[in-house]
């Protein structure tokens, strides 16, 4: 079937069709071929309509049932399964556990580091800092070991 025929078939098999859609079909032998074989079908498919009419309450029952089931979604997947339910919980989990890093993260962060490499407003000489900002572990031992109360 050729593209100019391909295009305009819905007009075609109406028998719609004038310009060049019906000027290619008196001149193409295939295309006026598929085209009649397709109407033949169409007609073979309205011959095969059925009277039998569904029981009453069929139409109510149906909507019923569809209406029940309600609309399905991703949520569903994972609250209606044992499976789905523990990796909502793990990811939520997850979520909570990163979240307080960068909250607690964000805190050490803030602290103003002296010239000297003591944090700002404590009493610790000498206390060497990380790139970080944490303590060197040296530094924090030999804190402890010379510590003296006041």
């Amino acid at each position: 079937m050729h593209r100019l025929i391909r295009d305009h078939l819905e007009v075609v098999l109406a028998a719609r069709a004038d310009g060049p859609e019906a000027a290619h079909l008196r001149e193409c032998e295939e295309c006026r071929g598929e085209v009649e074989a397709m109407r033949e079908q169409a007609r073979a498919l309205r011959e095969l309509k059925s009277d039998v009419e569904p029981p009453a309450g069929f139409y109510a029952r149906v909507m019923e049932r569809i209406e029940s089931q309600g609309a399905l979604s991703i949520w569903s997947v994972f609250f209606d399964s044992p499976f789905g339910r523990r990796i909502a919980v793990a990811s939520m989990a997850l979520a909570l556990i990163l979240g307080l890093y960068l909250v607690t993260s964000e805190e050490m962060g803030d602290r103003p580091v002296s010239v000297a490499g003591a944090v700002a407003g404590e009493d610790q000489p000498g206390m060497v800092l990380t790139a970080g900002g944490v303590p060197d572990r040296d530094s924090v031992l030999v804190n402890l070991v010379t510590y003296r109360e006041p």
